[in-house]
């Protein structure tokens, strides 16, 4: 018996699992944006598996499209892989006291350099405004990303993690965040404005991108092949980075069989974890291999360089709805950056569209 998987079509997305699979399993692509483009309902009806980021979790337990791994696997089996995940990775998945997708990729936004420059990389976000009064220095901002931004640029000026209430994040924050980003707004970032992470590291990598970017997911693709360098998230009280990575979920349509939990159980296992998943352009969700100084090497110090952002990196709203939420507060916050829009103009757009996507009392 063969199943059906759906993933994102990047080697590091990609590639580990079509090896491993085998003919178990039969991974089908689509791209970055996919994980938006399509109702994770819709992915549920036709695929057995489904590579998702924890968003999601709300939208799929609202359509009950997902088998909670705790019918699947014994509690022992997901305190252990709790212990052994980087950061929030595994409980970024735990949502309605279940958890919904085993953590494969660990991922969370740090900052990618230019490798023709070679100055130490600003550590605070102060540093980063100076720096950027020097060289070209470019936000993330299409898709999701300008709302991702400055959600976690809000998480580092904040003395405490921001928690959602009636508003997205409370306005004196917000504004602070709000005049850093706008600061930051200047020709590198509005070339940069259209670019998702992936293209935006390719221009980077080329040469031809700005020659830094604060906040942008990591890919220990460009680190390996010497392309990019990386350096721990700009803190402000604290290092701000809203978590990234992908989990496997178990869709309802499966019929799971002894052979598909095994095959899922030795995905996170430790040798696939330091081994395979590494030397087939994956990114590892396991401590073991974020701190083996063999991994980190191969990954041209990658891990070494980020470790700290991601074991303090803050898990996005995951409320259902939350999807249409992240578009909305995006849209306002790109175009109010690109237009030069007042800061309160912006956040009463970004609190509009959290009120309306989020039920009072949901889970994030």
């Amino acid at each position: 018996m063969s199943f059906r998987g759906l993933t994102w079509d990047h080697p590091r997305g990609y590639n580990a699992l079509a090896a491993a699979g085998g003919t178990l399993v039969v991974w089908d692509r689509h791209p970055l944006e996919g994980f938006e483009s399509r109702p994770i309902a819709e992915q549920c009806a036709l695929y057995d598996l489904v590579v998702l980021d924890h968003p999601h979790v709300g939208e799929a337990v609202a359509t009950d499209c997902l088998i909670p791994l705790e019918k699947l696997f014994a509690a022992d089996e997901l305190a252990t892989w709790a212990m052994a995940a980087i950061g929030p990775s595994l409980a970024s998945y735990l949502y309605a006291d279940q958890h919904w997708a085993l953590p494969l990729d660990a991922a969370t936004q740090v900052m990618a350099i230019r490798r023709d420059w070679n100055d130490a990389a600003p550590t605070t976000w102060a540093d980063v405004v100076a720096l950027a009064e020097r060289v070209p220095i470019a936000l993330s901002l299409a898709g999701p990303h300008a709302a991702l931004t400055f959600q976690s640029i809000c998480g580092a000026l904040a003395a405490v993690p921001t928690r959602p209430g009636d508003r997205f994040v409370d306005r004196p924050l917000a504004r602070e965040a709000w005049a850093l980003m706008a600061r930051l707004t200047g020709d590198a970032t509005r070339a940069a404005a259209a670019m998702n992470p992936i293209a935006l590291l390719e221009a980077m990598a080329a040469g031809t991108g700005p020659v830094l970017c604060p906040l942008i997911y990591g890919y220990v693709n460009y680190a390996a092949n010497g392309q990019v360098r990386y350096a721990d998230a700009p803190s402000g009280n604290r290092i701000g980075s809203a978590l990234g990575g992908t989990g496997i979920a178990v869709s309802r349509r499966a019929k799971v069989t002894p052979e598909l939990l095994d095959h899922l159980r030795w995905l996170l296992s430790d040798e696939a974890q330091r081994g395979f998943i590494p030397a087939h352009d994956g990114q590892p969700s396991f401590r073991s291999a974020w701190t083996n100084p063999a991994v980190d090497a191969a990954a041209g110090g990658f891990y070494g360089a980020t470790r700290a952002t991601i074991e303090a990196a803050l898990i996005r709203p995951r409320h259902d709805h939350a999807i249409a939420f992240q578009t909305a507060a995006s849209a306002a916050i790109r175009d109010g950056l690109l237009r030069g829009l007042p800061a309160d103009v912006v956040l009463d757009a970004v609190d509009a569209a959290y009120s309306q996507h989020h039920l009072p009392g949901a889970e994030t």
